[in-house]
């Protein structure tokens, strides 16, 4: 390969791929090439011949950086022009390797032209944008990113990206199954990247936000491993994990603090004081036991307690303005047009686990209570991996679970609500009926009644 000698410098930039800097990055770049030409400048004769690679790598880093700058505007065209003269010297160096003196002439032209970049890149851009990524996985989740997504995409210092990633189903002896992805049920004032053309390595973001934790751990599901935490965090200088469920009365369980997203993240977000003092208390608890005090950081600076963004939801939803899909509208009214109560019957992983076989009987003996009820009507909502755990974990009572679920869908006298909204279930019912959750705390923020079933005394 041979150094390039043009008369343009838009000509060096042919098919070369456009990389994106930052301003800390472009001005490491510099450095490379200001230590590049210092080595050269002391070479000796024999030396000198060779080093054409080094400046073959030299040319190439600055048409990459003058690329970038390029599409920056007015104030960084100076310093392209700059960088067009020096790939012009580079190339001249090139030429003369078999004569020190005039690379060293060259060498210190070279020192003054990279000296000039170096502070017009320091006091004549902007400075950077924070780069901030949210990266959900199931879409039912996106309430607990939400709201901080929305600040930072109205603060002008911060560039936002929504990045929707798969996720698998895990077959029962724990191998990758079928593979989600559910990046077009996102409201559609979200924008969307798609997770194959942001490539978080190159890219290198100041900030990522994750709300699943669990890394290689979960039986049910996994995440692509490209976003395990483990790998993100050798990518960014802030990892956030951000719980996609709140505490039942403050109380997590331990297993949820301990999980990998929680001990290699740079911060959680936790909805209260009381919850912090949880996680704290576990991780600390669990630290002694592995003999390992302190690993995971000093975690009254790591844990903040900044509220949940899926309470913002919540509190947010405008039942009035809510657009209910036809067969809902149709469920909920009855023949004469006025509008029956609307119960939210929730569903959980939680629960069936530990009920088992009861579990399915109690499905169906509350959807029977409510076949014939014209005074009110029942949105079931099933927890969005319900059906995925049971193929997983409990395959015995998939088909007769499927066989209840086509049932009430096909009998058509209650509403089936597997859409990513749970914030419109909780606005538009009336009542909350179902196992005891984390969406009991979301309930509690409207004041309206809440009963919890008991599988086993039913």
């Amino acid at each position: 390969m041979m150094l390039k000698k043009v008369s343009r410098y838009s000509d060096y930039k042919q098919g070369m791929k456009l990389m994106k800097y930052k301003k800390k990055e472009l001005l490491y770049t510099i450095d490379l090439l200001s230590q590049a030409n210092q080595l050269i400048k002391n070479a000796s004769a024999q030396n000198l011949m060779s080093m054409e690679n080094t400046l073959m790598d030299c040319q190439t880093s600055a048409i990459r950086v003058g690329t970038y700058l390029d599409t920056q505007g007015e104030k960084a065209e100076p310093i392209v022009r700059v960088l067009e003269d020096y790939c012009e010297n580079i190339y001249q160096q090139s030429l003369n390797l078999n004569n020190v003196d005039i690379c060293r002439k060259i060498s210190k032209i070279i020192i003054k032209q990279l000296n000039q970049v170096s502070n017009s890149i320091n006091y004549d851009l902007p400075k950077d944008k924070t780069e901030i990524v949210f990266l959900p996985y199931n879409a039912a989740m996106w309430d607990s990113m939400e709201s901080i997504w929305m600040a930072a995409s109205d603060d002008e210092t911060c560039d936002t990206y929504v990045i929707p990633i798969p996720y698998y189903e895990k077959n029962p002896y724990g191998s990758f199954g079928l593979m989600h992805y559910e990046g077009d049920r996102y409201p559609d004032y979200v924008p969307i990247i798609d997770w194959k053309e942001y490539l978080i390595p190159e890219r290198r973001p100041d900030v990522i936000y994750i709300h699943n934790p669990y890394d290689d751990s979960n039986l049910v599901t996994s995440v692509h491993p490209a976003f395990y935490s483990v790998e993100l965090k050798k990518y960014t200088d802030m990892l956030v994990y951000v719980p996609y469920f709140i505490g039942v009365n403050s109380h997590i369980e331990e297993h949820f603090c301990t999980t990998k997203g929680v001990l290699f993240a740079n911060k959680v977000i936790v909805e209260s004081e009381k919850v912090k003092r949880n996680y704290i208390d576990v991780i600390h608890k669990f630290e002694y036991e592995i003999n390992c005090k302190g690993i995971f950081g000093d975690l009254d600076k790591k844990i903040l307690a900044l509220g949940s963004p899926k309470l913002d939801c919540v509190k947010r939803f405008d039942n009035k303005k809510a657009e209910l899909p036809k067969e809902w509208e149709r469920i909920i009214r009855r023949a004469d047009g006025s509008k029956k109560k609307i119960v939210l019957y929730n569903t959980t992983i939680d629960a069936l686990l530990k009920s088992s076989d009861r579990y399915l009987d109690k499905i169906e003996e509350t959807l029977d209570c409510f076949r014939n009820n014209d005074a009110a009507a029942l949105l079931w909502r099933p927890h969005p991996l319900l059906k995925t755990t049971i193929r997983a974990l409990r395959e015995d009572l998939y088909l007769p679970y499927e066989k209840i679920v086509s049932r009430f869908i096909e009998e058509r006298w209650g509403i089936f609500d597997e859409s990513a909204d749970v914030e419109r279930a909780i606005s538009i019912s009336d009542a909350y009926y179902g196992d005891y959750s984390s969406v009991i705390t979301l309930y509690q923020a409207t004041g309206k009644p809440i009963m919890v079933q008991s599988v086993g005394d039913a």
